[in-house]
């Protein structure tokens, strides 16, 4: 093959193009990687990885301010934001220097600039690598960006996107966060955990709008506790900018209305797909509600172009990328065997305090669909190694198939739950049963063994509480 010609081309480097690109060469195909900016994408540099940075942080400062509950102390606690934001920017330049060693590693070409389609097989590149690359296969892993709300136009200053939030001009002392997603409700429990006095404005009746909505109520009743303030069925209808802060006018449900003055304000009302600029048009790729129509391994309607991660379309998820780009080049491949993606088997995760995670359906969705369920619950109360932490607080739920003791999801609030969910959704994708499940021997003392005690209240036998 010409230099400019490859096998598969990759355009974007946040965590589904990297991971296709790796997959890729590891098959044999000879692989080019196009990045505008830095590799890794936004997930890397500014979305899940320095978040979790900035959030830990805010975790051990946390800890410090209650030490005396664990028997120490900690005198004249503070922190230096500037520090804390270095230490998140340290993070992600670690780990944009990985990427570009994996790519040496595993003999990606990384092409630095824009792409976009030119006619069957190529794209244009415009930038450092200027030129036209050809494949028989381009996949488009170019992400999504930030939504924007008329009148909430960020401006850097005072409106702030994710961008702002994680590199702040100053430590706010009030913020009002409008959208209660995973990003907004991380960003609040940062900034409130830092001692800003923080409102959340969300228009749909209860946070973190596709989690269960008993797991939702939970983590709101805690995050008021903490001292956030929760507007629900509530929206920004416009705000007045002042030297240093903004004034917000906020309608309620009933037509009410309330005025709230912040030092800034963070627009996390979600994310929409880059799919402007790519020449889709050109080819006559099917897009919809801003995404590309994709099928379940990542093929368009127009053959030889593939599309993964959010510029495919919900949920917006770096773990749904990655697989996402296994199985489309696994397709191209020709490996036997490889399953569509699933998406009823993704597990969403929110990283605030306490953190809120999650896999299939809800109780609400079941019930919206006719299914008889039993649900089981059991609180971390009642466990012992979440007492002997120092956390309390928080549930395991579990909704099964009350004819064939399918499960159909799992919902969960409390500490490191984020990390405990991945055993339910190995459940669910190897069809794992209940009884199964009641019948598996977790390890004492962890919190872990709430997930099978959740399974046995759902079946009436409970041991531990």
């Amino acid at each position: 093959m010409a230099q400019n010609e490859f096998d598969v081309i990759v355009v974007g480097s946040g965590p589904g193009g990297y991971v296709t690109a790796i997959r890729a060469s590891q098959l044999g195909l000879k692989t080019a990687i196009v990045e505008k900016k830095d590799l890794g994408g936004i997930c890397l540099n500014w979305g899940c990885i320095p978040t979790k940075a900035l959030l830990r942080s805010a975790e051990i400062y946390h800890f410090m301010q209650n030490a005396k509950d664990y028997g120490l102390s900690a005198d004249n606690v503070s922190f230096d934001i500037n520090k804390v934001i270095e230490r998140s920017r340290g993070v992600s330049k670690q780990l944009n220097n990985g990427v570009g060693f994996l790519m040496k590693k595993n003999k990606v070409t990384v092409i630095k600039g824009t792409a976009v389609l030119d006619g069957k097989g190529a794209i244009k590149v415009t930038g450092d690598d200027a030129g036209v690359y050809k494949a028989p296969h381009i996949i488009l892993s170019t992400g999504a960006r930030p939504r924007i709300l008329p009148g909430l136009e960020p401006d850097k200053k005072l409106i702030w996107t994710y961008f702002e939030a994680l590199k702040p001009d100053i430590m706010p002392k009030s913020l009002l966060v409008v959208g209660s997603g995973a990003i907004g409700i991380e960003f609040a429990s940062f900034y409130r955990t830092m001692g800003a006095e923080v409102t959340v404005v969300e228009m749909m009746p209860k946070i973190l709008p596709p989690e269960d909505d008993e797991i939702s109520a939970m983590a709101r009743k805690s995050l008021e506790k903490q001292g956030i303030k929760i507007l629900t069925e509530a929206k920004v209808t416009s705000v007045t900018k002042g030297g240093d802060n903004v004034v917000a006018n906020v309608e309620k449900k009933g037509g009410k209305t309330e005025t709230i003055k912040a030092d800034r304000i963070i627009s996390a009302v979600g994310v929409v797909g880059n799919i402007e600029d790519l020449g889709l048009e050109k080819l006559g790729i099917k897009t919809d509600r801003g995404c590309i129509v994709i099928d379940g391994y990542g093929r368009t309607n127009v053959p030889g172009v593939y599309a993964i991660g959010d510029v495919a379309g919900p949920p917006m998820l770096a773990h749904k990328a990655e697989h996402e780009g296994v199985v489309c080049v696994e397709k191209i491949a020709g490996v036997e065997n490889v399953h569509p993606m699933d998406k009823s088997q993704i597990p969403g995760c929110t990283y605030c305090h306490p953190q809120v995670a999650s896999v299939g359906l809800t109780e609400q969705a079941c019930k919206e669909k006719g299914l008889d369920v039993r649900v089981g619950r059991f609180p971390f109360i009642a466990n012992g190694k979440a007492i002997a932490l120092g956390e309390p607080e928080g549930m395991i739920k579990t909704i099964f198939d009350k004819k064939t003791g399918q499960m159909l999801g799992a919902h969960m609030i409390g500490a490191e739950v984020t990390e405990l969910i991945q055993g339910f959704v190995v459940a669910m994708s190897l069809e794992t049963t209940e009884e199964d499940l009641m019948h598996t021997i977790f390890p004492h003392p962890t919190l872990s063994e709430m997930m099978p005690e959740s399974v046995r209240d759902a079946y009436g036998m409970v041991i531990q509480s």
